[in-house]
């Protein structure tokens, strides 16, 4: 991999860092192909039990490079096989994300806009420092965030999405918090060690229980609640009969640290 992309591996935890300031974290082809190897090299790592996603620079990610996406009006077809390459390939990091069994947190500090915005929105938890802002402006240059709708209507409700998706206007970090885009908001110089606090909590509890609950959340989300709670009450059953549990409901009656080794 490149230095536009920075591994970070400590005590469970990997954080990925966004390295590309001076084009402000764009998500060009090779940088999405980039980020989705290591995504995928993390969820085959036993020892990786939660990923945080931050950046370098004033700015999260800006989206898709417009630059790229412009050099290929010049291709035979207009650049159709380019664009379906980069949108497809994008929307398959976001896929990635929220199917990956490791909890992925995001670490806002800056501007998150368009498929940024989308990045945070796929994460399982978000934290913001407070100067952050986020917005899906792509109505404003003719090309509507239809993609980071998909990810932004699935964390906030349909008026506050509509408003963003409609207007393109930013929206500050309080803002974000209310409508549930980002969990919550610090200072600058607390956002790292509130979120590697969050990262240490998650990380210390059984990787197999945090897998099976992370799977099940967002299988029964996309049902009907009949068949939610159908589907739910076979994963809990299923999640009674490990030793997992087993160990867990153990050390909570006699007192003691679970050993989940």
């Amino acid at each position: 991999m490149s230095d536009l992309i920075i591994e970070d591996f400590k005590d469970s935890i990997l954080k990925i860092t966004l390295n590309n300031p001076s084009q402000q974290n764009t998500l060009s082809l090779q940088f999405i192909n980039d980020l989705k190897k290591i995504i995928e090299n993390a969820d085959r790592n036993d020892e990786v039990k939660v990923i945080i996603l931050s950046s370098s620079g004033k700015v999260y990610s800006a989206g898709h490079n417009l630059k790229e996406i412009k050099s290929h009006r010049e291709d035979k077809d207009q650049g159709l096989l380019f664009f379906t390459t980069l949108i497809n390939s994008c929307s398959d990091l976001m896929l990635k994300i929220i199917n990956n069994s490791k909890p992925v947190i995001a670490e806002v500090n800056g501007i998150a806009t368009a498929a940024g915005c989308q990045l945070v929105a796929s994460c399982d938890l978000a934290y913001a420092s407070e100067s952050s802002k986020f917005a899906t402006p792509g109505v404003n240059i003719g090309l509507f965030c239809s993609t980071p709708m998909v990810a932004l209507s699935r964390v906030v409700n349909n008026k506050n999405s509509m408003e963003m998706l409609l207007t393109g206007d930013f929206i500050n970090a309080d803002k974000a918090k209310s409508i549930g885009l980002i969990n919550n908001y610090f200072s600058e110089d607390k956002l790292i060690n509130e979120t590697r606090g969050m990262a240490v909590r998650i990380a210390n509890k059984s990787s197999l229980t945090l897998k099976i609950g992370k799977k099940a959340f967002y299988n029964q989300a996309e049902m009907k609640i009949s068949d939610a709670y159908k589907y739910a009450s076979e994963i809990m059953i299923k999640n009674m009969m490990n030793q997992v549990s087993e160990e867990g409901i153990a050390a909570f009656l006699e007192k003691r640290e679970p050993n989940w080794s």
